[in-house]
């Protein structure tokens, strides 16, 4: 990890809670999932695809600052990730299309 002393310090603290933050929304959509029709869960199984990508991505980032800046009070980046992402609203609108037709 890069930064100072303290910056890698206090992002070694960060990241278990980022982890454990992905861990809980994959868990919520997985549980999601075992309860929705095939292609429902189709769709959830898509978002945790997603999911799991941008969560990769974010704990491969060696900047500590980068921990600092974004992760240090959690509220609802995880969710901010996911919607900000094409597939994810594909999906979205996908859904809204099919409530707006039955």
């Amino acid at each position: 990890m890069t930064g100072t002393a303290s910056q890698i310090q206090w992002a070694e603290q960060i990241r278990p809670l980022v982890d454990a933050e992905f861990q809980r929304v994959a868990t919520a959509f997985r549980l999601a999932a075992a309860t929705q029709t095939d292609p429902q869960r189709a769709e959830t199984m898509a978002l945790i695809a997603v999911l799991e990508e941008k969560h990769a991505a974010v704990m491969a980032n060696e900047n500590a600052g980068y921990y600092i800046r974004d992760w240090r009070e959690l509220t609802d980046q995880v969710r901010r990730l996911i919607s900000t992402d094409e597939r994810y609203r594909a999906i979205q609108a996908a859904r809204k299309a099919r409530t707006c037709h039955v």
